[in-house]
């Protein structure tokens, strides 16, 4: 039984997430966090978000992002772990947007914004 209730709970995270990425679409939230990404993903903040990762416990997931495999799935709560404060107030300056909005798409969207960064499978050079 709990085996279906686990699954039933998948099913509906799934569907919510779909429903998140398809509303993210339509009001343009998916494009304003990816315009964000691709400014603020240099490889200096792969890098420390790589190190954030490590300290968190996380540092699988992100390094999954950066190879070349298969990107490991990262949810809002892990996301919350990972990022610290000043992270999500600019990613809240810079989108106008609330963080319950912000960091659903974020999270669905960043695995694959560092793979895009990082295509050789590892971070290039940065400046520091």
């Amino acid at each position: 039984m709990a085996d279906r209730k686990e699954s039933t709970m998948s099913g509906i995270f799934d569907d919510v997430m779909g429903k998140l990425g398809e509303l993210a679409g339509a009001t343009g939230l998916s494009q304003q966090v990816h315009a964000y990404l691709a400014r603020f993903l240099t490889p200096d903040t792969i890098n420390t978000l790589l190190a954030q990762a490590e300290q968190a416990g996380l540092g699988d997931k992100v390094r999954s992002w950066i190879g070349d495999g298969h990107n490991l799935p990262i949810t809002t709560d892990e996301l919350r772990t990972l990022l610290d404060n000043q992270q999500v107030q600019a990613m809240i300056d810079k989108t106008g947007l609330p963080a319950a909005t912000i960091l659903p798409v974020l999270a669905h969207l960043l695995p694959e914004a560092v793979n895009a960064q990082t295509p050789q499978g590892s971070v290039p050079p940065g400046t520091a």
